[in-house]
């Protein structure tokens, strides 16, 4: 039991002290509202385009591609996008709906995901990792897209949609990578090194700018808050690896589903939700929420894993 938990903390402790650090940076000066906003658009359009590309390309999908799990985790992540739909017609405010929808479901799989899985399974978890993302990270922002639309009863335009996903920095240089590792295309070794330099600059710094971005007056009695926190970094995570450990998932691949269905809900979700329209307030609200309640759902999902023997 104590190595289980001991495991889990050596897991989860990194993460937290990094986005712990940002907050506190930030609140001693050392890192502005400026350097946030700029380090978060450098980890979105360049280190983090650059990790995935490096690490996709690198990797032979055709021996090593986990087909079952991106099969089952894109059949939840549908599934859950459909079933909180049907549950937001509870709520009175429209604008209010589609931001509880894309909070509850729309997870930081790319980084806090990405640093968890890597932190608990190592650089095989990594690859398996980063192509979930290859699969998953375009329908995810096209359900985001499509649920902020739809709950603003205006008919979504199939051209925003299209430019909104194919001109994501991610959907760039994943397809441009899985191109590479499937066609006989060479990598220069100076391309790749550099790659991996900037690769190494995303975590570290995105987790940063995480903790600087935290606004404790965010949180404010809302039922809806807390309900759509639950569902992303509780209730959903359960309910995936219970049932991916039931149609066979184990080891790292079902570590990964756990790790990215448990990440708290994406910062990008909040300018998307300001651009389209949609209660912002209460995203910024579940974004801060759920990314300090993970670390400890996280830490005791992972615990219990562990002491189960599933991963």
């Amino acid at each position: 039991m104590f190595d289980s938990l001991a495991y889990a903390l050596d897991v989860t402790l990194p993460i937290s002290l990094i986005i712990g650090l940002g907050i506190l940076l930030k609140r001693i000066g050392w890192i502005t509202d400026e350097f946030a906003k700029s380090g978060s658009e450098l980890v979105f359009n360049l280190t983090l385009p650059c990790l995935l590309f490096v690490n996709i390309a690198t990797t032979n999908l055709t021996d090593h591609f986990p087909t079952f799990l991106i099969v089952f985790a894109g059949c939840m992540m549908t599934a859950a996008f459909i079933f909180f739909h049907l549950v937001a017609y509870g709520i009175a405010n429209k604008l209010t709906r589609g931001a509880f929808v894309q909070g509850a479901c729309r997870g930081n799989m790319a980084i806090i995901g990405l640093a968890l899985s890597v932190n608990a399974f190592g650089d095989p978890a990594l690859a398996i990792a980063s192509m979930y993302l290859a699969v998953l990270v375009v329908p995810l922002n096209i359900f985001s897209i499509l649920t902020l639309y739809y709950h603003q009863e205006k008919t979504p335009s199939a051209k925003e949609v299209a430019r909104s996903v194919f001109t994501n920095p991610l959907a760039i240089a994943i397809s441009l990578a899985i191109l590479v590792a499937l066609l006989p295309i060479q990598v220069p070794k100076l391309v790749l090194d550099t790659g991996n330099y900037l690769a190494k600059m995303t975590l570290p710094l995105a987790l940063l700018c995480v903790g600087a971005t935290i606004r404790w007056h965010e949180f404010r009695s809302s039922k809806i808050l807390y309900w759509a926190i639950s569902s992303k970094i509780v209730f959903i995570p359960l309910i995936a690896s219970a049932l991916g450990f039931y149609f066979g998932l184990r080891g790292e691949e079902l570590g990964v589903l756990f790790m990215m269905t448990a990440a708290p809900t994406a910062a990008a979700a909040y300018p998307m939700v300001r651009s389209i329209g949609g209660d912002y307030h209460l995203t910024a609200a579940i974004i801060a929420g759920s990314t300090l309640m993970s670390i400890v759902s996280s830490t005791l999902g992972l615990f219990l894993l562990r002491e189960m023997h599933w991963v």
